[in-house]
């Protein structure tokens, strides 16, 4: 057996013109990692290179992904290219499988100059599906945009990668593999480490598992449903919830990850996980979730399939803060929301007299402000909850959340949520996504729409529908000026905030485009409406004059050739 060192190669290459990361990292088809001669190469190399040498030198670098199909390969590719550049040790969940809250931790607990995640997050899998490469930096978050545009303004000009063909690694047996390199002194290590133990011991300090072993497996427990949609976090479900907290292994369901989440779109929503709505809506369940396929987002449903959309979902959790024994000793900082998300825990904000912050979407904002030690509590309207923990949105901390508020208040979710609304109003808040439309035809559209409405005559503009009045108060493309740093973030090439216009009721149209889709451009409208009296009534039925109002507008549906949109939240 050949025992001498492993030979570092430097193999040249040319770069490519469309390696920008967007808010979840880069995202493509699998077919261009396939058949693009070193893209994958080219991209791990300009993440290395963006690093300083100096704190690459025996780091450590943590490394997981949802399960999908390319992962493995690309797993082997980045502990080569590792420790070609530097780096001393590369920590892999077990099977190469790792959910993106649980890398977040990992990359916390270990103190890694980083973590790179192998996901196109609630994208499809597969051969003919999506694949993407986030990295997270030492605080275990997304990468800021310095640092995401270091990385694309290297790839525009490499000439070449460092690798070290050689080394080939188990994924499949726990503990540490050790490689000698040639011209290092010390061996290269990669360490398989348990995927979920990290993390579950994370949760066992925030929450009261015992409360929550007597609801779900105590003598007057509650009947739950968990959909996977095999993606990662099936493992943590059966875990946690099932092994340790006492639920039958029939309430967890499409719990084995797979390579294409079984042909399935591994997104919770009403469309995508229509199977668990239906299941919910039988009325044997108290309480279902969903998650998606990397574990960062999450969706509630109650008795009879009662949504709990992801704005109210956030307001409802600050309400209830403290049956969170995690808050009661580290107390609340701050609470925050996307821009698009409605307004349902600014009025909770108000209410508790705590700071609240309006972020531009992109969970890197959030984790700027935790890390700060400003903020304790945030929320996106794409079915993502967070709390301080990690750097990260995390779907199974946000459903242990709910569940300690179940276990506290011995009501039903529609309760709960019926008596948030009767204590502060509803916000009536949905999300119409328009998926797959040509990037340039969706761009034009923006460009004309944030021209009309920054038209000096669009201010005060009236809109009637039916019997309703709607007055423009205020127009314009979000820009947001962080507060600790004082970065100011506003539109770029391509992407966009969120043009908004706001009317005097406090109503808001929201147009943004979407950085998470690897096949042509999502255009998202958002509408959210305040109503204090009439809180009980359907969401599409109550936001229908605001709806037409926004593809009035917009001329949306001229413009793209659509009928109507791909979804609805």
């Amino acid at each position: 057996m050949d025992n001498s060192p492993l030979q570092v190669l430097t193999v040249p290459t040319a770069p490519y013109p469309d390696q920008r990361p967007g808010t979840s990292g880069l995202k493509k088809k699998v077919y261009v990692f396939q058949s693009r001669r070193n893209y994958l190469h080219n991209f791990i190399q300009s993440i290395f290179s963006s690093i300083d040498l100096r704190d690459r030198q025996g780091s450590t670098v943590v490394v997981g992904g949802d399960g999908r199909f390319f992962n493995r390969t690309a797993i082997e590719v980045i502990v080569q290219m590792a420790a070609a550049n530097g780096v001393g040790r590369v920590i892999i969940g077990h099977h190469g499988i790792m959910s993106t809250p649980a890398i977040s931790c990992v990359i916390r607990k270990y103190k890694a100059i980083g973590g790179i995640i192998l996901t196109a997050s609630h994208n499809p899998g597969g051969p003919d599906g999506d694949f993407g490469i986030k990295f997270n930096t030492a605080n275990g978050g997304p990468a800021k945009e310095a640092v995401t545009n270091k990385i694309f303004q290297i790839s525009r000009t490499i000439e070449e990668f460092a690798i070290c063909p050689g080394i080939q690694v188990d994924l499949t047996t726990l503990g540490k593999q050790m490689f000698d390199l040639e011209n290092k002194f010390k061996p290269f290590t990669v360490e398989i480490v348990d995927s979920v133990e990290s993390y579950a011991n994370l949760l066992r300090n925030i929450f009261d598992f015992a409360a929550l072993k007597e609801i779900l497996s105590g003598e007057n427990h509650i009947k739950i449903r968990l959909d996977a949609m095999h993606g990662v976090v099936g493992p943590y479900v059966r875990r946690i919830l099932c092994e340790e907290l006492g639920c039958p292994t029939n309430s967890a369901v499409n719990c084995v990850p797979l390579e294409d989440f079984g042909g399935q779109h591994p997104d919770p929503n009403l469309t995508y996980a229509a199977d668990l709505v239906d299941s919910m809506k039988e009325g044997q369940y108290d309480f279902g979730a969903a998650f998606d396929g990397d574990g960062d987002r999450n969706m509630i449903l109650g008795k009879h399939g009662f949504f709990v959309a992801p704005p109210d979902s956030v307001a409802v959790i600050a309400d209830n803060i403290f049956c969170i024994p995690y808050f009661q000793h580290t107390g609340v900082r701050g609470f925050a929301r996307s821009m698009p998300t409605s307004a349902a825990l600014d009025r909770v904000a108000k209410a508790t007299k705590i700071e609240l912050y309006e972020t531009p979407t992109g969970w890197k904002f959030f984790g700027n402000l935790m890390d700060a030690g400003r903020l304790s509590l945030c929320g996106e309207e794409s079915f993502g909850t967070g709390g301080d923990h990690i750097r990260e949105k995390d779907g199974l901390w946000a459903v242990l959340a709910w569940l300690s508020i179940l276990a506290t208040r011995r009501q039903s979710v529609e309760d709960i949520l019926k008596d948030h609304w009767l204590k502060y109003g509803r916000n009536y808040f949905t999300r119409y996504d328009y998926e797959n439309i040509d990037i340039d035809v969706a761009c034009e559209m923006m460009e004309d729409l944030e021209i009309l409405i920054a038209g000096k005559s669009f201010v005060k503009q009236r809109f009637a529908v039916e019997d309703k009045i709607y007055q423009v108060e205020k127009a314009d493309n979000f820009e947001y000026t962080d507060p600790v740093d004082s970065t100011i973030s506003r539109n770029q090439v391509h992407t966009v905030l969120g043009l908004r216009i706001i009317f005097s009721d406090g109503s808001r149209i929201i147009y943004r485009l979407s950085g998470t889709g690897s096949d042509g451009a999502t255009v998202r409208i958002y509408i959210d409406s305040y109503e204090k009296e009439q809180i009980f009534e359907d969401t599409q039925v109550m936001l229908a004059p605001l709806a037409t109002i926004a593809l009035k507008i917009s001329q949306l549906h001229h413009r793209t050739g659509r009928s109507g949109p791909s979804v609805i939240t």
